[in-house]
Formats: C-alpha cells, sequence, structure tokens
C-alpha cells in the first residue's frame, strides 16, 4: 500500500487496473481552464480528471477562503462516482510536484482512505522517462465511498483566533513577508506565524526530498499544535504530505488559511519577516 509518495517506475511497474484508480489533478490558480485542457490533450493511461475548484473545493462565501472544503455529502458522492471503496490504491498528480494533488490527496487521508498517494514528480516525471500517455478518456466504474476515521483533522479561524496553534505558512517567502501578492487583496501573513514554503520539500529536480532530508527539515517544527496553512488550503497539503513522507504524526490543515483571515479587516496582519 502507497500512502505517501509513489515514484513513476512503481506506478508503471505496478499499476493493476482493477484495483488502482488515477486521478489527474493539474490546475492552474491564473488560468482555471488550463488544467482539464492539458488532460483532454494528453494524460496517464486510466487517469481520470478532478478539478481543484469544482470538484475538490465546496462554495466559497463572504467568509471563506478561495478553497473551503466540500460538503461531505459531495465530496462522498464524488469519490464513490469515480470509483472509490475501500482497499482502492488511489494515485494522485499534477504538474507542479504535487501542490494540487496534496489537496485530494489530503482530501482523502482526510476522509479515511489511507490508501492513497501522490505520483513523486508528477507527469512532469512520467513524461521525462518516455512512459506512455493518451487523451482517451476514461469511464469510471462507480463504487460505494465509504467515510472513516482519520487522524487528518483541520482547524477554524475561530479556533486560530482563541487558541494556541503554531502556524506554518506554505507561500512563497515574498508573499508571506508581504512584498508581493499576486492572488489574495491584502498582503502579509497571521502573526507569529512562521514561513515553511512548500517548495522547500523538493530538490531541483522537482522530486520530494528524502525522507532523511525531510525528518531534519521538518523536526524543529513538530509540536503538538502545529497547523498548517498556505493562501487557500491547497499548497499547504504539500507540507503536510513532506511530514507524513518523513514518518511524523499528521498535524492540522488551516483550510480557510489567508484568504479566509483577510475576510475580516479586524484579524490582525503582520509583514515582519518571520521565515523559518
Amino acid at each position: 500500500m502507497y500512502s505517501t509518495l509513489i515514484s513513476a517506475e512503481q506506478l508503471k511497474d505496478q499499476f493493476d487496473a482493477e484495483n488502482w484508480l488515477i486521478l489527474d489533478c493539474r490546475f492552474d490558480l491564473f488560468d482555471v481552464d488550463k488544467g482539464e485542457q492539458l488532460y483532454r490533450d494528453s494524460h496517464i493511461p486510466n487517469a481520470i480528471y478532478l478539478n481543484l475548484n469544482q470538484q475538490l473545493a465546496g462554495q466559497v462565501t463572504a467568509n471563506t477562503g478561495r478553497h473551503p472544503l466540500p460538503e461531505i455529502s459531495a465530496i462522498t458522492q464524488l469519490f464513490s462516482s469515480i470509483g472509490i471503496a475501500d482497499k482502492k490504491q488511489i494515485i494522485v498528480y499534477d504538474d507542479c510536484s504535487g501542490a494540487m494533488a496534496a489537496r485530494a490527496w489530503w482530501l482523502l487521508q482526510w476522509l479515511g482512505h489511507t490508501q492513497v498517494a501522490v505520483l513523486d514528480g508528477g507527469i512532469n516525471a512520467w513524461t521525462e522517462r518516455e512512459l506512455s500517455l493518451t487523451a482517451q478518456i476514461n469511464t469510471p466504474k462507480p463504487a460505494h465511498f465509504v467515510r472513516h476515521a482519520s487522524d487528518f483533522k483541520t482547524v477554524t479561524t475561530e479556533q486560530i483566533c482563541s487558541g494556541n496553534y503554531q502556524l506554518v505558512d506554505a507561500r512563497a517567502a515574498g508573499r508571506f513577508r508581504g512584498e508581493v501578492e499576486p492572488i489574495d487583496p491584502v498582503a502579509g501573513h497571521i502573526p507569529d506565524a512562521v514561513n515553511h514554503p512548500f517548495m522547500e520539500n523538493l530538490t531541483a529536480q522537482g522530486l520530494f526530498k528524502t525522507t532523511a532530508d525531510l525528518q531534519a527539515l521538518w523536526s524543529p517544527l513538530v509540536q503538538q499544535n502545529t497547523t498548517h496553512m498556505c493562501g487557500s488550503g491547497v499548497t499547504a497539503c504539500h507540507n503536510i504530505l513532506a511530514m507524513c513522507h518523513a514518518g511524523f504524526e499528521p498535524t492540522h490543515l488551516y483550510v480557510g488559511s489567508w484568504s479566509e483571515w483577510i475576510r475580516d479587516s479586524a484579524r490582525p496582519v503582520s509583514n515582519t519577516s518571520s521565515v523559518d
């Protein structure tokens, strides 16, 4: 069973069409139709496409961040419709080293489906090895998805305001410091948060660092109250994935993240450096 990462070679050699399911999660925050178009052009054989905005997030309101969690009934129905059942090995991939695919990985883990892994290096690692692609659209066979107990937990804005949580922000350092903000209307970060850009989990080749390197990278931030955030609760999942792959227990996700925090102008904002 794969529950964190899988390599392109392992996927090629071990794929079992009856018991494995591949999900293409490519998505571009600045061009929301691009991911699905790329999928239609070519994808890993047998893959099914999932859209971050439409399927892996819920309805955005005046009080939520950009990617709130979908309703439990909606996400379980989705997973049933694409054939996810107990003991099914799920592989998720994107074209940005897991930045988007990690959200699908986290959602499944949060719902108690532990047999899910991110393709290390994504479709780029697959194509670099000259493995086959297809434009054939795969029709899923429905199954019955069942939610189970999980160690993956969420934290709300109200809890952040009233509790004691060590926030770890996955955004790039420039966004964290408030020097640039290409997406959200307010720049900066939540006071006392520390910055761990998710890209630091990766090698120059876009693969995850070794478990030993990830352990050394993350061990200073392992606390009972460690809580991950980013712009909207997506790339924060990459940091949780990295910690889990390094052997640490799952830590919390602040789903609303920065884009929800700034919905209320009374909440404090910092532009000072606190880079890990």
